[in-house]
């Protein structure tokens, strides 16, 4: 991994595999789900661990885990999203911090999750063998402070191919590709992550709906270059942070770099959209996908306001409560005329929009 410029994909072949998924089936039923009903997707499964939180609904289930993804799957979800990064001999693993935190001897240990072998990484918290006591895990919170990785049920860390064998079949994977922020990464490096990531997928998915999802730009586009089953999704903060690579500072950077690569939709932090509503109807009439993620969409009133809007679905943590709103949502379109859109006056709306502030303060 060296600085470079950024990387070009067109010489880049589509992966030559053998895969029993016919071409492009998932990515029709995904887009004929996104014009049907509004989308929940399950964020890092049953929600992200808020170590710091006084809601102890955020340290109820360990994030990215088999545990964490088959409790989302008992409510009615259409994915779990998770995080996904390749040890350093190959193997992909879910796991959403670029570094893993642990303790020895009262010694603070930091070690990249990219520079562990598959068995250095799963030596870490709880074991799958019994009677095994796998090393400490910690976690570095935004603050800077490194905490205990406390939640009320612990699970193992664990591969993709072991999410694919033990995951409730029916559940959906929306796939997040995870590089460093930090790193500008060479072509090579890339492609070789992808195709590991690739190679469990084609031998493990069957019929599982799968959509990828990125913050970077090039493993983006080079997933949708380098196959043709699933749909891709770039992934942005939707002008919330600003980057050096310019790509990622706006949803009409994020757009644009959509209908260039032939990419099918976009994930936004959610205040990017409520922030700049006009964008919706643009990204709408480009033919692609709208989801967002962030804390607001823990609020019922957000998610139903961005229905309105014509988000097509939420990354929420909050998988019980939202889903719970989104079913009382629907229903009543649903069974007084057979709409899944509610149905407000022009003015109603209006009223509903001007809510829009009052949510960014949530």
């Amino acid at each position: 991994m060296t600085l470079m410029n950024a990387v070009h994909v067109s010489d880049v072949p589509i992966l030559d595999h053998a895969s029993n998924i016919s071409l492009c089936s998932t990515r029709v039923e995904f887009r004929r789900a996104s014009s049907s009903k509004f989308l929940v997707i399950g964020h890092r499964g049953s929600g992200m661990n808020m170590l710091q939180s006084t809601d102890l609904r955020f340290c109820a289930v360990k994030e990215n885990t088999i545990l964490s993804f088959n409790t989302a799957a008992n409510f009615p979800i259409d994915y779990v999203e998770f995080d996904v990064q390749v040890t350093k001999d190959g193997c992909p693993v879910i796991f959403h911090d670029n570094f893993l935190f642990s303790e020895d001897n009262g010694t603070l240990l930091e070690h990249r999750v990219t520079d562990l072998s598959l068995t250095d990484f799963l030596s870490y918290g709880p074991q799958k063998e019994h009677g095994v006591v796998g090393k400490t895990l910690l976690r570095k919170m935004q603050d800077g402070n490194v905490v205990d990785w406390n939640v009320e049920s612990d699970d193992h860390l664990c591969t993709l191919q072991e999410a694919f064998g033990k995951v409730n079949p029916s559940m959906g994977f929306n796939i997040e590709l995870k590089f460093d922020d930090t790193i500008v990464y060479e072509q090579e490096y890339l492609i070789h992550v992808l195709q590991a990531i690739l190679r469990v997928i084609w031998d493990h998915a069957k019929e599982r709906p799968i959509l990828f999802s990125s913050f970077q730009p090039d493993a983006a586009l080079l997933v949708s270059k380098l196959q043709s089953t699933y749909p891709v999704f770039f992934l942005t903060n939707g002008g919330n942070k600003i980057y050096s690579d310019v790509r990622r500072n706006s949803l009409e950077e994020a757009m644009n770099l959509c209908l260039e690569g032939g990419l099918q939709g976009i994930v936004s932090e959610v205040r990017g959209v409520l922030t700049n509503p006009g964008a919706v109807n643009k990204i709408k009439e480009s033919k692609l996908s709208l989801l967002t993620y962030g804390k607001l969409n823990n609020v019922a009133e957000a998610v139903c306001m961005q229905h309105l809007m014509g988000v097509d679905g939420v990354i929420v943590d909050l998988v019980k409560e939202i889903t719970e709103s989104v079913s009382n949502m629907m229903a009543p379109s649903e069974e007084v005329k057979g709409l899944s859109n509610p149905q407000f006056s022009n003015k109603e709306l209006a009223f509903l929009l001007k809510l829009i502030p009052e949510l960014l303060q949530q």
